[in-house]
């Protein structure tokens, strides 16, 4: 055994939700590479050679419910990767009420042990959740699947950003709770990344910080780029990181907030809910 079988997935049961395409399916192949037992979930099919596949509808309860019964455990990591843009019915569930659904059901099935991890994709949009939270905190609160459903389409809240801020509020204030459990939370926030979702909102989303891109000489973050961030957060090597958002969007935000790139300073304000 060496230092580095920290990073290695053997011996491990990994479950990846949203894996069938983008981010989702980068991050079930590398877990498999690592070494895991690799289960895949998502309403479309999956096509990673050697995984267990199991249909789910993050929008549907009782689909949920029957998923996390096919599953069992032990799940070891536990990658959220699913998600949709606005416009798409049922966003609020499908972005983040339906993770936290999943997650509770597997924590009451026992099937999260001591030791292992969760892992989200939020996005870049959920920055700024701190700015939101007394709001974030009672939507939070609500714990019903439908209720908090209901909640969100009646405050205007049922869309892309809010769903991802929420993510990022929900890792924060569970760290606690859930490392007294032995189980380790964390989300990473990523930047523009050329995946199918992002190809269909192709001005707006890959769009975005498209003159820092340009001027640093970079192109668009790769799927497997964003994988390998969660995939490590979700590793051994990172049992002293819980509760943390790791913004992967190759310093867009920082460079903003520090005004090494003035042209991102009004939008990194903007996102992370400051007035100067």
């Amino acid at each position: 055994m060496t230092l580095f079988d920290a990073f290695s997935y053997g011996g491990k049961r990994a479950l990846v939700v949203g894996a069938a395409t983008g981010m989702g399916a980068a991050v079930a192949a590398l877990a498999r590479d690592a070494g895991a037992e690799v289960v895949v979930m998502d309403i479309a099919e999956c096509s990673l050679p050697g995984a267990e596949e199991i249909t789910v509808d993050l929008a549907d309860k009782a689909s949920i419910d029957a998923a996390v019964e096919a599953c069992g455990g032990p799940v070891h990591a536990l990658f959220l990767c699913a998600g949709v843009a606005d416009g798409t019915p049922g966003i609020e569930r499908t972005n983040f009420i339906g993770h936290r659904h999943l997650v509770g059901g597997l924590l009451a099935a026992e099937a999260l042990p001591r030791g292992s991890a969760i892992g989200f994709i939020s996005s870049a949009a959920g920055l700024g959740w701190e700015a939101q939270l007394e709001l974030l905190s009672e939507f939070l609160d609500l714990t019903d699947f439908d209720v908090a459903a209901q909640w969100a389409r009646d405050h205007g809240k049922a869309d892309y950003m809010w769903s991802k801020q929420a993510i990022c509020a929900y890792v924060a204030r569970e760290a606690f709770p859930f490392l007294q459990r032995g189980i380790r939370i964390n989300a990473i926030c990523p930047g523009p990344t050329d995946t199918p979702l992002a190809r269909a909102h192709e001005e707006t989303w890959l769009g975005f910080g498209s003159d820092y891109r340009a001027d640093a000489g970079i192109a668009v973050s790769t799927p497997l780029e964003q994988a390998q961030a969660l995939v490590f957060l979700c590793s051994d090597a990172a049992a002293a990181i819980t509760g943390a958002t790791l913004v992967s969007d190759v310093g867009y935000i920082a460079s903003g907030i520090s005004g090494s790139f003035p042209k991102a300073t009004p939008v990194a304000r903007f996102m992370l809910g400051r007035s100067e």
